[in-house]
């Protein structure tokens, strides 16, 4: 029983599916403190630029000191959405797989979700349609479970049951493998190996938004998502 809980990210990067689909159950880490200049609220796509690529930030209005991601809105003055479509429209019109745009995105976009926990959710639920990930989803706020960062984690996993925690690099300056090991929780290290594919501009730019992967390579993208073996 392999468990993995992430902060939700807003048009993640083709990592953050991989390690959904790679699980048995995800958890979205929703209920802790706001970080600001993360991934929560943005992500890169690829352009016809010097830097070779564009954030895609939805924007945020803070007051003092960072709140709860549960309490972060979107700044209602900027129309963000048709903001992001129209930069994603401008950037992808001649990709190859443009159509599936429309197909698995007009929803979100057409949405009006002001809470950024909800919007970066939904986008990430749109991508799992997209590549036919059916993970259950669950939410940390949803849970009632207490504890310090690792104990935390520890007792999300022995609630559902967990043998095995899939985690991120990132992870490794403050994950006690020892204290998960002596609660039966075997940690498994993520080790995506991103792939190339052929993009609208060159060269190659790794780590954006899934939108690109999706808008280029289409729904064969799904094959860059855990089919093989890339943990140690």
């Amino acid at each position: 029983m392999r468990i993995a809980v992430l902060q939700p990210s807003y048009m993640p990067w083709l990592g953050y599916l991989d390690q959904i689909a790679r699980c048995d159950t995800f958890v979205f880490y929703d209920d802790v403190q706001y970080d600001k200049n993360g991934w929560r609220n943005r992500n890169r796509i690829r352009v016809a630029s010097e830097a070779g690529w564009a954030w895609l930030t939805v924007p945020i209005h803070l007051e003092g000191s960072l709140p709860s991601l549960l309490e972060v809105v979107a700044d209602p003055r900027v129309p963000w959405r048709r903001k992001h479509l129209a930069k994603i429209q401008g950037a992808y019109a001649r990709a190859k797989h443009y159509e599936l745009l429309g197909e698995f995105f007009a929803e979100f976009f057409a949405g009006d979700e002001p809470r950024l926990v909800e919007i970066a959710i939904q986008s990430v639920q749109a991508f799992m349609k997209a590549f036919n990930i059916t993970t259950p989803l669950n939410r940390s706020s949803a849970l009632d479970i207490g504890g310090t960062r690792n104990e935390r984690l520890i007792n999300i996993c022995r609630h559902f049951g967990a043998t095995h925690y899939l985690s991120g690099d990132a992870a490794r300056s403050y994950l006690d493998v020892a204290l998960f090991e002596q609660n039966g929780i075997e940690v498994e290290w993520q080790s995506y190996d991103h792939p190339t594919y052929a993009q609208l501009h060159e060269p190659f730019v790794s780590h954006l938004s899934s939108l690109d992967a999706l808008l280029c390579a289409g729904l064969g993208a799904k094959r860059f998502l855990g089919l093989e073996p890339s943990i140690s």
